[in-house]
């Protein structure tokens, strides 16, 4: 088949994103496609009706690609595509968005609002410890933990470097103590439970894309009901958005608090394809080759009728 890989953009994500699509395209090619490789730039829909491909695999990260544009896009072109449709990459990149259509579904979030940035050199929007995050960025770009021990001040300083600086609105959410934990969901199916231990710091960007700063341990090793209970919500929040193909939902639990302290924070439509990516990772432990996988996400897409979605 003919696959254009589309890859790249101006977001903060770009170089995961050259990256999941050089090794998409490297897969691709090793199962005998005609590959397309695509840098998106303002001229990307001439590019794609000049490739004229049977399937376009999307391996951007952030927006334009994982926020509904780039998938409008492809709908109005009338091509196929990998991943998740307007709706759903619009609601899922949204955090607040997510938590009105997850947590009436019974699936516990953290409790946050959105606050002004500008409101944070007056005074905590939340008692300490809490979150900051822009509302539609992932990768755990733009976050951080403000504790009473960080360097931040109290309140936190207009100079302090941090997302305030960066973003009008941010969402605050409580800190929830414990274990970072994620499940891939491939074809409607669960596949395992990994938990991310950051070598020191938080799980933030530059560990989960720097090589030897956090450790995975997939399986987790957890007690049977609590990865139970991440496998069933995953699953639950990746047909209660819409998902098709992979998604990736990713968990806080606190032991202290045991069913009780497992919280869904997000749900990405997009997850990464690079070599320390976790759903390629669950699905080596599933017996998934990377090629199978890519191979399955290709076949996804061509199952799913042309058109807006």
């Amino acid at each position: 088949m003919k696959v254009a890989v589309l890859m790249g953009g101006w977001s903060a994500e770009r170089d995961v994103s050259l990256t999941s699509g050089r090794g998409i395209a490297a897969a691709c090619r090793a199962l005998g496609h005609d590959v397309t490789e695509i840098d998106m730039d303002r001229n990307v829909a001439e590019r794609l009706k000049a490739a004229a491909p049977d399937v376009v695999f999307n391996a951007l990260h952030g927006t334009p690609g994982e926020d509904g544009s780039v998938q409008g896009l492809l709908d109005i072109l009338g091509l196929k595509y990998t991943h998740s449709g307007v709706t759903t990459s619009a609601i899922a990149i949204d955090k607040e968005l997510t938590k009105r259509i997850l947590v009436p579904q019974g699936i516990r979030m953290p409790e946050g609002r959105m606050v002004a940035s500008e409101s944070l050199f007056a005074g905590d929007p939340l008692p300490r410890p809490y979150v900051l995050k822009p509302v539609n960025e992932g990768s755990s770009v733009g976050v951080a933990i403000v504790t009473d021990a960080s360097n931040y001040g109290n309140p936190i300083a207009r100079d302090a470097v941090g997302p305030w600086q960066e973003f009008a609105e941010l969402l605050a959410e409580p800190f929830i103590a414990g274990k970072e934990l994620t499940v891939a969901v491939l074809d409607d199916e669960a596949l395992a439970v990994t938990e991310l231990q950051p070598v020191q710091g938080f799980y933030d960007y530059e560990a989960k894309y720097t090589d030897g700063l956090t450790v995975h341990v997939c399986p987790a090793a957890l007690p049977p009901a609590i990865t139970a209970a991440c496998l069933d919500l995953a699953l639950r929040a990746h047909r209660a958005l819409g998902c098709r193909g992979a998604s990736r939902s990713d968990f806080r639990w606190d032991p202290a608090q045991g069913e009780a302290g497992l919280y869904l924070l997000e749900t990405n439509t997009q997850p990464g394809m690079t070599p320390l990516s976790l759903v390629p990772e669950q699905a080596r432990f599933r017996g998934i080759s990377y090629e199978q996988l890519v191979q399955r996400l290709i076949d996804s897409a061509l199952a799913q009728p042309s058109g807006p979605t």
